[in-house]
């Protein structure tokens, strides 16, 4: 996806990320707060450069995934997916390929935690589905509304499988309602829960512990963990982003997308 001699080393500029290796640690900031850490086709490219070089640096043992602002991530910026984004002052290098965001977690094979102390929305669940660790702050909803704007989740409905129970899933992907914490973890998606203010603190910690143990043998194990649970999820993740985009050209998901703009009832055509 990227040049090897490319991965050797940070020293780009990073437009909607901010990214810190740091001793064994790979800290990654989602930083589009205005847009509410929705993400889009660069936030998406620099996020597939910093994973892979994670992925490929010897010396990153274990990556953090966290935000700034007070919402985690609002999912994708649907509208600048399909109009190719703003320009903007980035130098990460461009990925030779489509970007698969549920893929570059499933070939990342090193502990990542998801340090979530604002609200997760749609496709955030990507980002959380695809770490081995998620601690959320107790006050934190997490929503997936696709079907109430004409859409649906499908790429998003692929990674929740891989946490939740089946029909768990399906029923939050046709009701479109809201978790909180305490659900979202009873159900997989979260797997820590700390009081609003303490949530870094237990990232720390458990960074600590992990930093204890092997990274040979957890990178290992994590690839052959990998390895049992899927198939080729390449080809499964790029068929869903296909259905995805599909949909969003259909009546009802213009309607839908209208409705949530207009702050109105969306009226369905069926078509």
């Amino acid at each position: 996806m990227f040049k090897q001699e490319d991965l050797n080393n940070l020293n780009y500029t990073f437009a909607f990320l901010e990214v810190e290796h740091k001793e064994n640690v790979l800290t990654i900031t989602l930083n589009r707060p205005e847009k509410k850490n929705a993400l889009h086709p660069v936030t998406a490219n620099e996020l597939a450069f910093a994973l892979t070089y994670a992925k490929h640096n010897k010396d990153v043992w274990a990556v953090v995934i966290k935000a700034n602002g007070d919402v985690f991530c609002a999912g994708a910026d649907l509208k600048a997916f399909m109009t190719g984004g703003e320009e903007t002052n980035t130098t990460v290098p461009k990925a030779d390929g489509e970007i698969l965001i549920g893929e570059l977690f499933n070939e990342l094979h090193k502990p990542c935690i998801a340090q979530v102390e604002g609200d997760a929305f749609a496709g955030a669940f990507l980002i959380l589905a695809g770490c081995t660790h998620v601690v959320a702050a107790d006050n934190v909803i997490f929503g997936l509304p696709e079907v109430k704007r004409g859409l649906f989740p499908y790429q998003v409905m692929a990674s929740l499988l891989q946490v939740m129970p089946e029909r768990k899933v399906l029923d939050w992907c046709i009701q479109g309602y809201t978790l909180d914490a305490q659900k979202a973890a009873y159900w997989g998606l979260v797997t820590h829960i700390a009081e609003p203010g303490k949530v870094a603190e237990t990232v720390e910690q458990m960074v600590d512990a992990i930093l204890d143990n092997s990274p040979t043998a957890i990178r290992m194990g994590l690839e052959a963990y990998q390895h049992i649970r899927t198939g080729d999820t390449k080809a499964q993740h790029q068929y869903l982003r296909g259905m995805l985009m599909k949909t969003v050209q259909t009546k009802d998901a213009q309607e839908g997308i209208m409705a949530f703009r207009e702050k109105r009832e969306p009226k369905w055509s069926n078509e």
